[in-house]
């Protein structure tokens, strides 16, 4: 029998809004905590598991970006997207105390506020994409367009895909 799947800030905050979601979880190795990792154990290819990256910009400040397990972000896209002149990875030690959230188990849904989000275009190929819940392990697997209109985000060409 499954273990019920606890429900997360990001569920309720989609549940509060009216947009269908599911709640998926699965093991999680420590060692590896990639999107990679996690879209393996889905059983899904990576291009529909979309990791969460905190970065800040030198204007706005701290924000999010979405993009694919399998992709790198291009940090001037990301700065031109959200009309920084630059912007750079958040410290890993900072993720935490900004976001509640912990590595693995970033959600660009219910965390402590609420910075904008960035959605790298390629979601909207797909029908369903998976983001974090906010726990390692369990992921939510919902539209692109309701994940965008769920946090006020936008959309804009972010990833890079290594060796493409």
């Amino acid at each position: 029998m499954a273990s019920k799947i606890s429900k997360t800030n990001a569920a309720r905050q989609l549940e509060s809004l009216g947009i269908a979601h599911t709640l998926h979880q699965v093991a999680v190795d420590e060692n590896d905590l990639s999107g990679v990792a996690m879209a393996r154990q889905l059983g899904v290819a990576p291009d529909i598991v979309f990791k969460t990256l905190v970065a800040r910009g030198d204007k706005t400040g701290v924000l999010m970006a979405c993009i694919p397990a399998d992709a790198e972000l291009n940090l001037k896209a990301l700065a031109a997207a959200s009309a920084n002149k630059h912007v750079e990875m958040v410290p890993l030690k900072d993720v935490r105390p900004l976001t509640g959230y912990v590595r693995g188990g970033c959600s660009p849904l219910g965390g402590k506020k609420n910075y904008p989000v960035y959605l790298d275009a390629s979601a909207l190929a797909h029908p369903h994409i998976y983001v974090s819940a906010g726990l390692r392990g369990v992921q939510i697997f919902l539209n692109p367009e309701d994940l965008v209109r769920a946090v006020n985000g936008d959309v804009a060409e972010l990833a890079r895909h290594p060796g493409a």
